[in-house]
C-alpha cells in the first residue's frame, strides 16, 4: 500500500469517527431521549396521605392524659420538677372533668414535632426543592426548605414550626429544625431556644413510612429525647377542611376550660 493510499485510508475513518460523533452527540440532545445518569438513586416517593399506624387514640380513657411518645424525656432540674407537677395538676384536673387550658383548646399551632404527630391524617407534598406538610388538624402547614442553609442566629426568628432543612442521604430523608419558639411545648415539655429537633424518615414498604426523632436541648436535656412514629398511606382519603372553632369555649380565671359555656 503507498502513501496515496494511506492517506485516503485515513481520512474515511475519520469521516466515519465524526459522523458516528455527530449521532451520539444528536441522540443525547434529542428531547424525546429520556436523560440517563449512571449511579443516581431517584428519591423516595413520599407525596400522599398518612395516618398513624398503629392508631394510638380514640379507644383510651378520656379521664386520662396521653403519654408522651417513647420513655418520655429526661429532663434536667428543676425542669424535671415543674413538669411532672404540671402533668400531675393536667390529670386532676381533667379527671374531675374541669381540663387546664391548652395549645389545642387555644387554636394554636402544634410546632414541631407535634404536627408529625397525626392526631389527624397529614398529607406531604414532595416537589423540587422543597417538602409540605399539610395537617388536617387546624389546616397546619409546615415547610421543609430543601439543602437550604440556616439562617444566622440573629436572622432566624422563633416561630411554631422553626427553619426546617432537609437533605437525602440515599433512601432516608433526614430533617434538621431549629428556632422553635419556646411557648411551643411538645406534650408540655419545656426546651430552650436553641433546641434541635432532627427526623428522618424512610419508606418501609410501598405505603408506610417511619420516623425516627431526635429531640437535642443539651440545656434541659441529660440526653436526646428519642422516639418512633410509623405512618401508612391513604389512596382513598381527602383531608376536609378543618375550622378550629371554640367560641362557645370559656377559660376561667383558674386557667381551667369550660367547654361549651363559663361554669
Amino acid at each position: 500500500m503507498n502513501f496515496k493510499e494511506l492517506a485516503s485510508l485515513a481520512l474515511c475513518s475519520a469521516l466515519a469517527l465524526s459522523g458516528a460523533n455527530q449521532v451520539a452527540i444528536a441522540a443525547s440532545s434529542d428531547p424525546a431521549q429520556p436523560a440517563k445518569t449512571a449511579g443516581v438513586q431517584a428519591e423516595p416517593d413520599i407525596t400522599g396521605v398518612w395516618e398513624r399506624d398503629p392508631f394510638p387514640y380514640g379507644d383510651g380513657d378520656e379521664t386520662q392524659l396521653t403519654p408522651p411518645p417513647g420513655e418520655g424525656p429526661n429532663l434536667k432540674e428543676p425542669y424535671a420538677s415543674e413538669w411532672k407537677a404540671l402533668l400531675d395538676k393536667r390529670q386532676a384536673l381533667l379527671k374531675a372533668g374541669t381540663p387546664l387550658v391548652d395549645a389545642s383548646t387555644q387554636c394554636l399551632p402544634e410546632g414541631t414535632p407535634g404536627i408529625m404527630e397525626a392526631i389527624y391524617p397529614i398529607q406531604i407534598l414532595q416537589n423540587p426543592g422543597q417538602i409540605t406538610v399539610l395537617a388536617e388538624l387546624f389546616m397546619q402547614t409546615r415547610r421543609i426548605y430543601l439543602d437550604a442553609p440556616f439562617p444566622a442566629p440573629d436572622d432566624l426568628a422563633p416561630s411554631y414550626y422553626g427553619f426546617s432543612s432537609a437533605h437525602w442521604e440515599g433512601d432516608t430523608l433526614i430533617v434538621k429544625t431549629r428556632g422553635v419558639q419556646q411557648s411551643v411545648r411538645f406534650y408540655d415539655i419545656p426546651h430552650s431556644d436553641a433546641m434541635t429537633v432532627i427526623e428522618h424518615y424512610r419508606l418501609i414498604g410501598p405505603d408506610r413510612l417511619r420516623l425516627d426523632v431526635s429531640v437535642e436541648d443539651p440545656e434541659y436535656l441529660e440526653e436526646p429525647y428519642k422516639f418512633t412514629w410509623e405512618y401508612k398511606r391513604n389512596h382513598e382519603y381527602r383531608i376536609p377542611e378543618y375550622v378550629c372553632d371554640h367560641r362557645l369555649d370559656v377559660i376561667n380565671p383558674d386557667g381551667t376550660v369550660s367547654f361549651g359555656g363559663a361554669k
